[in-house]
């Protein structure tokens, strides 16, 4: 077993305490099982949506306050993500990893925020960008003093409606950082907006993973919920809850 994997999982948006509270315990289980040490992963505002009448989550005080209590109840380490620069500094009061979404990989006052906060900064990889493309970003993090930094492989467009995995990517970032996440979950998103959702089909998220397994991923991400399709963001491509045991004990064996 591999035990220097790294693990990230948890719901799109914080729904609910009572969701959190689910998906937590189960990572601990899995994590006491398996010896894991799965990162708890869930946003406190999806300020991308499609709509602008998509649900956005609890916003940035409420939400950390209950990932906050995640984190002291569970003892799970914490990621989420970040849109603005002014939300590092009280995400880093709570968060073990800040995430830099794929549309703003580029934003030079975001990666510098982040990496002051001194936690470690996980940059997913822009839609528009190959793998080689990511050492700028992660020069823009270290440079501002970041002492570990993540890439997250997501995909890349292909036409308006969809995205292609090339997985040469995760061989090109592991020369820039020694870290690669496969996100496999927002990587078989359909981004087309039908109905003014972004869609997806999650029976292809083992087959990414596994995948990125062959290609030397040393992280996995996920996206998870227990009734994926009564989720309030990124229905269509979360991995249903009770799948996620399964599917780590393939990629640590």
């Amino acid at each position: 077993m591999n035990n220097n994997l790294k693990f990230i999982a948890g719901p799109c948006v914080i729904e609910s305490a009572e969701l959190l509270d689910t998906v937590a315990r189960t990572l601990v289980d899995i994590n006491r099982r398996l010896g894991t040490n799965i990162i708890f992963k869930a946003s406190f505002d999806k300020a991308n949506r499609t709509s602008i009448n998509s649900f956005r989550g609890p916003g940035i005080d409420k939400g950390l306050q209950m990932l906050g209590d995640i984190k002291s109840k569970y003892g799970l380490q914490i990621l989420t993500d970040i849109h603005e620069a002014w939300q590092a500094e009280p995400t880093g009061q709570v968060a073990d990893v800040i995430q830099i979404p794929a549309f703003l990989c580029r934003q030079t006052d975001l990666l510098v925020a982040a990496a002051k906060t001194g936690k470690t900064v996980n940059i997913k990889k822009a839609q528009f960008l190959g793998g080689r493309d990511m050492k700028y970003p992660v020069e823009k993090a270290k440079d501002a003093g970041a002492k570990e930094v993540w890439l997250t492989e997501r995909g890349n467009m292909m036409g308006y409606g969809n995205l292609v995995v090339d997985f040469r990517n995760i061989s090109d970032m592991l020369e820039i950082v020694p870290t690669v996440v496969m996100d496999c979950t927002h990587s078989v998103q359909r981004p087309d907006a039908k109905g003014g959702k972004t869609g997806g089909d999650r029976r292809f998220v083992p087959s990414m993973a596994l995948a990125a397994k062959a290609f030397g991923a040393t992280g996995y991400f996920f996206e998870v919920h227990p009734t994926p399709d009564q989720g309030l963001s990124d229905a269509a491509n979360m991995l249903e809850l009770n799948k996620l045991e399964d599917l780590v004990k393939k990629l640590i064996s």
